[in-house]
């Protein structure tokens, strides 16, 4: 009998394990299906807290709705009823020392229409000017694999990127535009301006997809993302799930591999998934050429912190749902997000809950990671007091530091992973990479990628 073995109970993990499960139950091949995750929870980076009337996720906060709705999971899990969609609001940018808004016509920051350039209070009329290059500019010059801040500002001006856009785009993707490829981030920008001559004209044509007035553009559960995570582990019914099971260490032996853990336990397994972050699957190879490829893929870190009030949320001086902040400017943080606004079933007595961002690219970070927990919550009060007008205590606050642990897709991430793949093909057969270190960073790349990588395993045996 077989035996399959998937290391990492992040979503990714889940899925392929979910997949391969029915696959068994469907073809009726007798394998051993094992799932072993370090900490003494399964999700990852999907974690709940509820705390003061509050709910809180201290990794990913939502599903973006057009990635999930085709895909069958949700009805798969049971999870129809449990779904809850954001609430529209408006979106600000602080510059200047005050908050501005975002034009709502816009994907990412991207002018989705020429109303939207026209209409912006974030850049000046010689910026729109240039911008307009993008509707009589060819593209002869850039692929899938170039940069997508060089993308940008070639066609759309400098103003326009480094006001507008950058400060958008960087913090959804964690990184300098200038470091990150179009095919990691926005791989349909270079076909819009192919088949429409623009990129603007592109999201023109295709705004409904991404923005639908604001409204179910992101999901979550009533309950907490959580919520997925638990509808995984009910349904593993033929899977052994194995929790703080660290693996310490990994040894071919006749044509399998022979899997330690720290608590002692051993596992000899004839496929493996490591659906784990590439800095701790690096650690398991003894082969120098494969580890300094894992070395090539690159990580940042954040700092996300929560704080909760027992004042109504009507206290926030606008009607929106966050901003994100202009470098260069008197606070510290990268973004704020007024979680009880965007979310209703996040604060269900209407309390105000806010969420900040502190991540490593940001050039006061380096500061920021060392101070104590109580030290980072007075700076948060003061980025507060400083952009929001508000100066009062709250009654609820969660820290989370992800150090070193959020992926960073860089120019070479393709071609690395493409590296990795083949070198494991040939002298680690039967062991397969998977997760947001090589494949896709949101929940439903995350879920694609478990049932892509459980697909291959399933082709192999």
């Amino acid at each position: 009998m077989s035996t399959i073995l998937v290391i990492g109970g992040g979503v990714t993990g889940l899925s392929a394990m979910y997949t391969l499960q029915k696959w068994k139950k469907e073809s009726g091949i007798d394998v051993q299906l094992i799932l072993a995750e370090a900490g003494a929870e399964l999700g990852g980076k999907i974690r709940t807290v509820k705390d003061g009337g509050f709910l809180m996720e201290t990794g990913a906060d939502s599903i973006v709705t057009r990635k999930i709705k085709e895909m069958p999971i949700i009805k798969d899990l049971g999870l129809e009823e449990e779904i809850v969609y954001n609430h529209a609001g408006q979106s600000f940018l602080f510059t200047e020392g005050e908050l501005k808004l975002i034009p709502k016509d816009s994907v990412f920051g991207i002018p989705a229409s020429l109303e939207s350039l026209a209409k912006s209070t974030l850049v000046s009329s010689e910026g729109k000017v240039e911008a307009l290059k993008d509707f009589y500019t060819k593209n002869d010059r850039f692929t899938k694999s170039a940069s997508v801040g060089e993308f940008l500002e070639y066609f759309l001006g400098k103003e326009l990127v480094e006001k507008q856009i950058s400060p958008v785009l960087s913090g959804v993707y964690s990184g300098d535009l200038y470091e990150l490829t179009i095919e990691s981030t926005l791989p349909y920008i270079l076909d819009y301006k192919e088949k429409y001559g623009s990129i603007i004209q592109g999201f023109y044509e295709n705004k409904a997809q991404f923005q639908s007035d604001g409204k179910q553009r992101f999901l979550s559960f009533r309950n907490g993302l959580n919520t997925l995570i638990e509808a995984y582990q009910q349904k593993f019914e033929d899977v052994e799930v194995r929790k703080n099971a660290k693996v310490s260490g990994i040894d071919q032996a006749d044509h399998r591999y022979l899997v330690t853990f720290e608590n002692g336990d051993s596992i000899a397994a004839d496929q493996i998934i490591f659906s784990v972050p590439h800095t701790v699957a690096q650690g398991f190879f003894k082969d120098e050429d494969l580890r300094e490829e894992f070395q090539q893929l690159k990580n940042s870190s954040m700092i996300s912190i929560y704080m909760g009030f027992h004042v109504s949320d009507e206290v926030l001086p606008l009607d929106g749902t966050g901003f994100i902040t202009q470098k260069g400017e008197a606070v510290f943080c990268d973004a704020c997000t007024w979680t009880s606004r965007k979310w209703k079933h996040t604060s269900k007595e209407g309390n105000l809950l806010v969420r900040l961002f502190y991540k490593s690219s940001n050039p006061y970070f380096g500061a920021l990671k060392d101070l104590s927990e109580q030290e980072l919550l007075h700076v948060v009060q003061a980025d507060l007091k400083k952009s929001l007008g508000l100066d009062i205590e709250p009654s609820v606050s969660v820290v989370t530091n992800w150090t070193d642990n959020m992926p960073n897709y860089l120019i070479t991430h393709s071609t690395t992973v493409k590296n990795l793949e083949t070198k494991l093909e040939s002298n680690y057969p039967g062991i397969l990479l998977a997760g947001a270190s090589y494949y896709g960073v949101g929940i439903p790349d995350c879920i694609v990628n478990g049932e892509n990588v459980a697909s291959k395993v399933i082709s192999q045996l």
